[in-house]
């Protein structure tokens, strides 16, 4: 599992398509702010969400199966619970990392992913992460985030410009 600043930076430097499992249609929901900061941080978003047909404008897939490209990063917004079947997915997708997002927690996930060769990462933001090991400036960095689901961290260790 990745922990450490440069493996995540690295990760999260060389993914250019990011699947997101779970991704909402509701603006007040954190997978969709999430999805939103990604898509402005020059990433391609690809929605994963079987009751939808187009997620911010993006065409919208059932599951990671149906994707018909390359996935780099499968990002899961889904119960902890949920999380083996959603790593299972990205296995069989072929897909290069899986990342639980806060509050996800499952080690049976990352172990599933792990022993078959993908990174991992879990109980991070995507959105906080890309801020604070890529982001160019804090000004930048506001003009990305969203401040509904990940208010950017203030005080010591902040970047400032």
């Amino acid at each position: 599992m990745l922990t450490n600043d440069q493996d995540l930076r690295q990760l999260l430097q060389k993914s250019r398509t990011i699947a997101i499992v779970g991704l909402s249609d509701k603006t007040d929901r954190p997978s969709n702010a999430v999805a939103q900061y990604l898509l402005k941080a020059g990433y391609t978003v690809i929605p994963v969400n079987p009751a939808k047909k187009e997620i911010l404008g993006q065409t919208c897939y059932p599951n990671l199966a149906a994707v018909p490209d390359h996935i780099d990063l499968v990002d899961v917004f889904r119960r902890s619970e949920e999380a083996p079947g959603v790593a299972q997915e990205a296995v069989e997708a072929g897909a290069g990392a899986i990342w639980l997002q806060l509050g996800v927690i499952s080690p049976e996930a990352v172990s599933l992913a792990e022993k078959a060769g993908l990174a991992t990462v879990m109980d991070r933001c995507t959105e906080i992460e890309h801020w604070r090991l890529l982001g160019e400036t804090r000004e930048d960095a506001e003009a990305l985030a969203s401040a509904v689901y990940c208010p950017l961290p203030q005080g010591k260790g902040s970047r400032r410009s």
